[in-house]
């Protein structure tokens, strides 16, 4: 997401800063901002967003909700005289908090599941009871305060749950909800908001894995745009959902449920998604430059007619060695490079854009292909097109 938000920033005329953990710039990743600052810890990060600051503009931050790390380095910005252009402070802390945004979204009258919450505290057969009486299994165990899919599993009995806390306590979550699954396509709406107006500008199909405690779930990515006949109710659903909430802007992420007959809603993300790196190919608006004018000039982006379709996927890989990850860089598909981790393996983000979803997914199988014979061979490999 970086890469792609600083290359479209690039694009739309702005001078680039990024703010860098030293271990990641020294593997000279493809970013190409004008100015890069390492740091080494938090403090050296909060020290050099102080600094930063007092010279920019405005200011973007990437970063997970998580334990309210995106609302404190936003709130940081927000005491500076540097515009920040992502959704105020109070709007994340609010948002950030899924057990209130099921609670919001249900008072102003849109779908969400049946929603229970516990304190990891609390014991296992006194959880498995409730849930067994109020929603019933199977269930979906999950972080009230979390990103993506981390922590969160699909308990088929009474047996399970007991697993499931485990799994919740090592992440040292205090709280955590079960939710009852609900049957239809994992989608999300991405809008742009200038803070109490938000246009939607996609619909995205999402990927996900729900595992059993101890098996793991995980997000592994989309496509976009989704045809779907519940688009337009969808695209109302999150707009009504956004706008409901002071100080969401810039770009933000909803997450929903298209079942037969609505859209049920599942959470929000006040920041980049993953989407954001399929959706900035198929629109021909440059999406840094309406995030700027919706949080700075308050202006929305008109509605655009989308060209092709998406398909991103992070993809499992072998640990590179530097050389080779560096000859990763220039493959066009490859969005976020496989950074070498002490584990053997690792994972890249590969998208690709084609006429039809089809195509795009197709153009994606040859691309993952020829990023894995690299990798496996140790340098180049010929790219064959099936």
């Amino acid at each position: 997401m970086l890469r792609t938000i600083v290359e479209d920033a690039k694009n739309a005329g702005h001078d680039v800063t990024t703010i860098l953990h030293h271990q990641i710039l020294e593997l000279h990743p493809p970013l190409e901002a004008h100015h890069e600052i390492a740091v080494d810890s938090p403090s050296e990060a909060e020290n050099a967003i102080k600094e930063a600051t007092d010279i920019l503009d405005a200011a973007y931050v990437l970063a997970p909700e998580t334990s309210g790390v995106l609302k404190e380095l936003v709130e940081k910005i927000e005491r500076s005289n540097t515009e920040s252009l992502n959704s105020t402070g109070s709007a994340i802390a609010k948002v950030s908090d899924k057990l209130f945004l099921q609670q919001h979204a249900r008072k102003i009258g849109l779908s969400t599941p049946a929603t229970l919450e516990f304190d990891v505290k609390e014991g296992a057969e006194k959880v498995a009871r409730t849930v067994a009486e109020e929603i019933g299994f199977p269930s979906i165990f999950k972080p009230v305060d979390g990103v993506g899919c981390e922590a969160m599993s699909m308990v088929n009995d009474e047996k399970q749950v007991r697993m499931a806390i485990a799994q919740l306590s090592k992440r040292a979550v205090n709280h955590f909800m079960v939710q009852q699954p609900i049957l239809g396509t994992s989608a999300s709406v991405s809008l742009i908001s200038n803070g109490t107006q938000a246009m939607p500008i996609a619909l995205n199909e999402q990927r996900i894995t729900l595992g059993t405690p101890g098996q793991g779930s995980s997000y592994k990515g989309g496509t976009t745009p989704l045809n779907h006949r519940l688009k337009s109710a969808a695209f109302a659903t999150a707009r009504k959902l956004v706008e409901s909430v002071p100080g969401l802007k810039g770009y933000v992420g909803v997450d929903l449920v298209l079942t037969e007959n609505e859209p049920v809603v599942i959470e929000v993300n006040p920041r980049l998604t993953t989407s954001y790196v399929g959706i900035r190919k198929t629109v021909e608006a440059n999406l840094a430059q309406t995030i700027v004018d919706a949080t700075v000039r308050r202006a929305l982006p008109r509605k655009e007619k989308t060209k092709g379709y998406a398909y991103f996927e992070k993809v499992e890989t072998p640990s590179p060695q530097n050389r080779v990850l560096q000859e990763t860089f220039c493959v066009p598909e490859v969005v976020s490079p496989p950074f070498p981790t002490p584990n053997e393996m690792t994972s890249a983000l590969v998208c690709t854009h084609a006429s039809t979803p089809q195509a795009a997914k197709k153009d994606f199988s040859n691309a993952e292909k020829h990023l894995r014979a690299m990798l496996l061979s140790g340098g180049r490999s010929e790219r064959r097109t099936l």
